[in-house]
């Protein structure tokens, strides 16, 4: 009798113990049009990284990651939503054309729909505290789209992505009201840099929050044009890094482009450093998920300065931001959370922004929708089996149209679609990643079967949509018919 009254003494305090542990917090940091060899970690050797790089050193590197798309506004949805670009609602840049947002100074993009089910909703509903610090994209204050009504208690920062453009500017948002920044005129300085900004809410936001388990998502505005910084990290790399004559369009001209576009970043990693130096203080390492990465890959000089083949931004790959070849969607990332990630560990697993989802609903214990596309990356940071993809899709009609498979280590790609008058005429290329991670041998005409595996795929993972068109005949349907 005795030990029976024991064992259920045992029972009880123990499902106590489970049912009042913490759930971890989570902390997601995106960067913004930061290629795959511009941290430390992953090559760089002009840029510093430090705390970054000691991300990575302290938890996991992936080495084949993607991003859901090419370009800011579709790899955010992609990423919130967990579905491919083959039917995630936002597949590209744009802005509302009802005149939905005509008053606000900024359009903001298209919003997703009420219908969608972001992480946010997912992680509020196990009780976390949410939060979106940086730059949204993805519907303005009183749109389907307001962040606060995609399951994030705080926003805070650039609601449109075309504001974002300035790091200085007049005013940020928080939760639908304009909070002015002053000393700020959108010029080259000014008083307030959006970055340190963000950093201080942040930091706020943890300290507020700490006793309950949270959500911190930033997608951080930088090193997306223009180049601007402050002096403290501009005169890091000003006599140290040799400076170019360019000829420059768009954004604003700074006199130190490459010494800027530096200090940027490392700018940016100090933010993280800071971060993750609250965690530790307040004792809650353990209990935090860290991860880091890039939205899509780096982007031209010709817009505003930044030189992305002095950096060499996107290291062996080819393409930038805008290209579904390597350089335009493998991003680096890292993830930390210490006693579950194996310190110093490097993953090739083959994965994409549309298994976050999955993943972070699997670390909070949430219920993940059935139609995500995603695969919970979970295992691979615990070191376990991990369950692989049957492939990778994108599509962007955008950027002459374009569409890629990654099945293995096989590469399909289309590209200049928009010059097709019919399906037909598409033209597909191949490559073969693991001898060419450049992509600079198309081998198509010597593999016909994998072509078609891969056209089938192409064929069969795009689900047509209105707002984004992306076939001949589809787009020849869009233009009649406005």
């Amino acid at each position: 009798m005795r030990k029976n009254t024991v064992i259920t003494l045992f029972l009880l305090l123990f499902s106590i113990s489970i049912s009042s542990a913490r759930k971890p917090n989570i902390i997601f940091v995106l960067a913004d049009d930061l290629g795959y060899n511009e941290l430390g970690c992953f090559g760089q050797k002009w840029i510093k990284t430090p705390h970054i790089d000691k991300l990575a050193e302290e938890g996991i590197k992936f080495t084949q990651h993607y991003s859901g798309q090419a370009v800011c506004a579709p790899c955010r949805c992609i990423l919130m939503t967990g579905k491919h670009s083959g039917h995630a609602y936002i597949r590209d840049n744009g802005d509302p054309k009802d005149g939905s947002t005509k008053d606000f100074p900024f359009p903001g993009q298209n919003p997703i729909p009420d219908s969608e089910i972001t992480i946010a909703e997912i992680l509020k509903e196990e009780g976390y505290k949410t939060a979106a610090i940086g730059k949204w994209g993805l519907g303005h204050w009183g749109t389907s789209g307001d962040p606060n009504k995609q399951g994030f208690d705080l926003f805070f920062g650039y609601n449109c992505q075309r504001h974002a453009h300035n790091h200085y500017p007049k005013f940020l948002w928080r939760n639908g009201k304009k909070i002015v920044q002053e000393g700020n005129e959108r010029k080259l300085d000014g008083q307030i840099h959006s970055q340190d900004a963000f950093t201080e809410e942040a930091l706020s936001f943890i300290e507020e929050n700490h006793e309950d388990p949270f959500f911190l998502y930033l997608p951080y505005a930088i090193p997306h044009l223009s180049i601007q910084t402050t002096e403290k990290w501009l005169n890091m790399y000003k006599k140290i890094i040799p400076e170019e004559d360019y000829v420059h369009r768009g954004y604003l001209q700074h006199p130190f482009p490459r010494a800027g576009y530096a200090a940027m970043v490392t700018q940016m990693d100090d933010s993280v450093g800071q971060i993750v130096s609250l965690v530790e203080k307040l004792g809650l390492s353990n209990d935090t998920l860290i991860i880091f990465t890039s939205d899509n890959g780096p982007t031209f000089r010709r817009l505003g300065g930044s030189d992305s083949d002095f950096f060499k931004s996107a290291g062996p790959f080819k393409g930038l931001k805008g290209s579904l070849y390597e350089g335009g969607i493998r991003v680096p990332t890292v993830a930390k959370w210490p006693g579950k990630i194996k310190p110093g560990t490097t993953s090739s697993h083959i994965s994409a922004f549309w298994d976050w989802l999955p993943t972070l609903g699997e670390v909070a214990g949430g219920k993940i929708p059935n139609n995500v596309d995603g695969i919970s990356m979970l295992p691979s940071m615990k070191g376990l089996k991990q369950k692989q993809h049957d492939y990778l899709y994108w599509e962007f009609p955008s950027y002459g149209v374009q569409q890629a498979v990654r099945m293995g280590n096989w590469k399909g790609i289309r590209q200049k679609m928009s010059k097709a008058k019919k399906s037909s005429e598409l033209n597909t290329e191949l490559y073969d990643l693991k001898n060419d991670p450049g992509e600079s041998e198309n081998i198509a005409n010597k593999h016909p079967e994998i072509i078609k595996k891969i056209e089938t795929i192409m064929s069969e993972a795009h689900v047509p949509s209105k707002l984004f068109p992306l076939l001949p005949e589809e787009r020849q349907l869009a233009r009649k018919t406005k």
